[in-house]
């Protein structure tokens, strides 16, 4: 046995490359023993330390790298060898910490900054993690809470309202949602439910709202928890609040069943194939049961019709699949017809709202424009003749009342339809009939679907041979309000069929100033149901055609303002009559001009000839257009323009376009239709709707952008959404007035900025503004030219012009010779630019034309001093540009222009002209091409 501590170190390292591990501990243990040199016992602990990480004994390792690192703080490798010895066992702190030193004495030791950058990251990680933890533990304590308080009835009313509102806005964290949901969550809010407290209610369904939203496997096993009876219960209720907010949670999962507004959630969802084809079918039988039961409140109604409105019909057009359509056709038509055929007045009726039979027509409407092919739509239609005529019992009198509400129902509706149901063998005849009828109930229904049925104008001249007289009868004789303003919009519809006021006044017997007394009588009476208050609105659409009326009305501030209130609910009806009296008392519908020839010819055959109203002026347009406006009309529009896409029709969006475009007539009253909300209001109009109302729309959004600060009528990034209306008016199509503003407003929005410089030029404008150059129009010409002085400033413009094969430039120097000023002083600035900015375009000037000498000579001689100062600035850039340039130039007779204003004295009024004479004085003389003289 050995007793040389060396020898037995050597002996050791021999058996620790051999891999003999055990031995070698063995060795350096007994040399250790026998060593009294601290040095060489810091080597040994530290060898022993190496061949413990070997065997995996990290507390040992660590132990003994200590021990030599007591006897040597810098003893590099059993710092290393502590260090790997403490990250094994999860002391990741303290390894950084040695690995660290380790780094310090030896910083370009790769191994090393490996290893710190590896225990960094996992330390990190570790961090997080433990965060992660904590904030889990800490979330589920806070949500034990919350429901703990929530569920406690002798909690303070202070502490449930705040523990309601924390546990929504935790639901609507992607965390916060999952801990709910892991945590048995959806029981606890399923109690709070069950509590009938409305408030805890409410804050239950937002919060499993927030959990819903954009995770899909969540949203099914919450669907399948709760089930779809129990959730179309809770919005069955009569309580607008919680049914709205039980609406929220079933479209939040509906969207996750449809795969809209979706994050990406990794991990064991992946895993699972969700059958969402059968759970979007269960949704959609239930809500259609909804709509026939007597147990659903009028709220949960509409909830329901809403929701079938929304996510039933295709989105897009392109998608063929429209398989819930005829899903909802086959197995639930009938029942959206029973809804569309309730009688409010009889007591049988489903709870409706005011909207409930408008929204049904709604849905009605949308479901046959989502048919692809005629076998579909004859498959509607048979459904609906086959239900009517089930109806139609001549023997029971208030069935039959229900077939004949189905159709005036079916009319708001898919109208086309609705006028071959009116086709159908004695529905005409038993309109008529009822309209003669002593019960009221029967006269009610009769005249609102004899309304509906007189749209079309085949259809109203059976009704004038057939029903005029009764319903002229009705009018005078009923007591009851509802049936008489009824009966007055008939006999307006009718007499308005023609589409004057001619055909209006036979039927009103010259009276249609009392018979819009009456209607703004009925439009003031806020005792008056809302549903009867709107037929006053549609009177009034029709009686405005009387030049006479529409004068009367705008001078009537309840009465305006009794319309406006009534065009914040969500009645298509409404919107649309409110427009359409907008539109008689602005005089903003087209008009035809009369041919001389013509009208004299109609009167020779004693024929009447329609002749403009002396109120139908344009200084009486303009007064009404000022009343309206001080009315807060534009506040009205506003707000119509923001009701659902299944009440605001493209039809009724033209109408708001056109009154829009009227109201912006003045300069002066633009600042007001931009302060109360118009120029927003107008955007949408502008990219949605009919070609005319968009083009409407576009139209009055360039008359706001010609004068107006962009920054103000259209903030922030909403002046970019303007730019492409602004662009759709320059069309050869659209009217000289309409390419004129959209080009001032493009040359207005173009001094702004070069983000809009660039929007402008993306939307493909400037081929049309250089078309526009070329007008022979001046005021067109002048505008485009402009446009193009400002549109300049932008790099990739001035690129177009550098580029070869294109007379952009050729263009703007012969501009430039124009006589007249504004379009030289444009083109003059634009050259002014481009020369400056591109050096290239200073030699091909003089290429492009052989007139540009002439031209520039005349710019620098001017008598527009704003001219001049353009020119000299232009000789100034050509001469920068090029010395053999600024030669060529001295050669001419614009070195005699240059000295003869370059000598004159100085002059406040034009001293800038002059300094920019003396500039390109200065450059020539630095050239050497000319020698100082004397003044300059």
């Amino acid at each position: 046995q050995m007793e040389d501590p060396i020898q037995l170190k050597e002996e050791g390292n021999k058996y620790f490359q051999a891999s003999d591990y055990e031995k070698a501990v063995q060795s350096y243990t007994q040399a250790i023993k026998l060593s009294k040199d601290r040095a060489l016992q810091a080597v040994l602990y530290r060898n022993r330390a190496a061949c413990f990480l070997k065997k995996e004994e990290y507390v040992k390792a660590a132990s003994d790298a200590s021990r030599a690192i007591d006897i040597n703080a810098s003893d590099i490798k059993a710092l290393f060898r502590r260090s790997q010895a403490l990250e094994k066992l999860g002391k990741l702190d303290q390894a950084f910490k040695d690995a660290q030193k380790c780094a310090t004495i030896e910083p370009r030791n790769k191994n090393f900054q490996e290893t710190l950058r590896r225990l960094g990251a996992d330390i990190q990680e570790k961090v997080n993690a433990m965060e992660t933890l904590r904030i889990q533990f800490s979330t589920d304590m806070r949500v034990q809470k919350m429901f703990e308080i929530l569920l406690d009835e002798n909690s303070e009313k202070e502490k449930r309202e705040k523990a309601a509102n924390n546990l929504i806005v935790l639901g609507r964290e992607e965390a916060g949602a999952e801990r709910i949901f892991q945590n048995n969550g959806v029981n606890l809010l399923l109690q709070l439910i069950e509590t009938k407290n409305a408030e805890l209610i409410l804050a239950a369904v937002r919060t499993l709202s927030g959990m819903c939203t954009g995770h899909k496997a969540r949203a099914t096993a919450i669907l399948h928890y709760l089930g779809i009876d129990s959730i179309c219960t809770w919005m069955s209720v009569d309580n607008e609040e919680i049914s709205l907010a039980v609406c929220n949670l079933l479209q939040s999962i509906i969207d996750c069943l449809l795969g809209e507004g979706q994050e990406e959630h990794h991990g064991k969802e992946e895993a699972v194939v969700l059958d969402t084809k059968k759970d979007l079918r269960m949704i959609t039988t239930r809500l259609l049961d909804m709509l026939v039961s007597k147990k659903v409140s009028g709220q949960g109604r509409d909830r329901a019709l809403n929701l079938l409105n929304k996510n039933i019909p295709r989105k897009d057009p392109k998608d063929h699949d429209n398989s819930r359509t005829t899903f909802v056709i086959d197995n639930g038509l009938k029942k959206i017809l029973k809804v569309v055929g309730q009688i409010p007045e009889m007591p049988d009726c489903l709870p409706l709202t005011e909207n409930t039979q408008l929204t049904a027509s709604v849905l009605l409407n949308k479901l046959y424009d989502d048919l692809r092919c005629d076998p579909e739509r004859d498959n509607y239609r048979v459904i609906c003749e086959e239900y009517i005529k089930s109806k139609i019992d001549p023997q029971d009198m208030d069935k039959t009342l229900h077939a004949i509400q189905i159709v005036s129902g079916v009319l708001q509706g898919p109208f086309d339809l609705g006028n071959k149901l009116l086709g159908m063998k004695g529905v005409m005849e038993m309109m008529v009939a009822l309209c003669g009828s002593e019960r009221e109930i029967d006269q009610l229904v009769a005249v609102e679907a004899l309304i509906h049925a007189s749209t079309k104008l085949s259809r109203a001249t059976f009704i004038i041979s057939n029903g005029v007289t009764l319903l002229k009868e009705i009018y005078k004789k009923t007591k009851n309000e509802k049936i008489k303003i009824r009966a007055l919009v008939g006999l307006c519809k009718l007499g308005s069929a023609g589409g004057t006021d001619y055909g209006l006044r036979q039927f009103a017997e010259g009276s249609t100033e009392k018979l819009a007394k009456q209607c703004r009588k009925w439009l003031c009476n806020t005792s008056i149901d809302t549903r009867t208050r709107k037929w006053a609105v549609e009177g009034l659409a029709y009686l405005t055609l009387d030049a006479d009326v529409k004068d009367d009305f705008v001078e009537d501030e309840p009465a305006l303002q009794a319309m406006f209130e009534l065009a914040k609910t969500s009645d298509k009806t409404i919107l649309y009559s409110v427009a359409s009296a907008l539109v008689n008392c602005t005089n903003s519908y087209d008009t035809k001009d009369l041919v001389p020839e013509l009208v004299q010819l109609a009167k020779f055959s004693k024929q009447h000839v329609p002749e403009e109203h002396p109120k139908d002026k344009k200084d009486f347009v303009l007064k009404r257009v000022k009343r309206l406006l001080k009315a807060g009309v534009v506040s009205a529009l506003a707000c119509m323009v923001k009701a659902d896409s299944a009440i605001l029709t493209d039809q009724s969006k033209e109408l708001i376009a056109r009154v829009f475009l009227a109201l912006c007539e003045d300069p002066k009253d633009r600042g007001t239709i931009v302060a109360q909300g118009g120029g927003k209001a107008l955007i949408p109009l502008a990219v949605e709707g009919t070609d005319v109302g968009k083009i409407k729309a576009s139209h009055a959004l360039a008359k706001i952008a010609a004068i107006s600060n962009p920054d103000i009528a259209f903030p922030g990034e909403r002046v970019y959404e303007v730019v492409r209306p602004l662009v759709s008016l320059l069309n050869t199509e659209r009217d000289g007035l309409q390419n004129y503003e959209a080009l001032l407003g493009l040359t207005n929005f173009s001094g702004r900025s070069d983000r809009l410089r660039m929007k402008i030029v993306k939307e493909r404008a400037l081929p049309d503004i250089e078309n526009y150059m070329f007008e022979n129009h001046d005021q067109l010409r002048q505008a485009a030219t402009e446009c193009m002085c400002n549109l300049v400033v932008n790099k990739e413009v001035q690129e177009r012009f550098v580029a070869d094969g294109n007379d952009r430039l050729k263009l703007v120097v012969l501009l430039c010779g124009e006589d007249d000023e504004k379009v030289q002083i444009a083109a003059a600035g634009a050259l002014a630019m481009l020369t400056a900015a591109q050096k290239k375009l200073c030699s091909k000037m003089t290429e492009v034309t052989t007139q540009w000498l002439e031209i520039l000579q005349r710019l620098c001689l001017h008598d527009n001093m704003e001219v001049q100062h353009r020119g000299l600035v232009i000789a100034f850039n050509l001469m920068s540009a090029d010395q053999g340039l600024a030669k060529k130039l001295v050669e001419t007779e614009l070195l005699e222009i240059l000295t003869f204003i370059g000598k004159q004295e100085d002059d406040p009024k034009k001293q800038h002209i002059i300094n920019v004479a003396r500039d390109c004085l200065t450059r020539c003389m630095d050239y050497g091409l000319i020698k100082p003289l004397s003044g300059v």
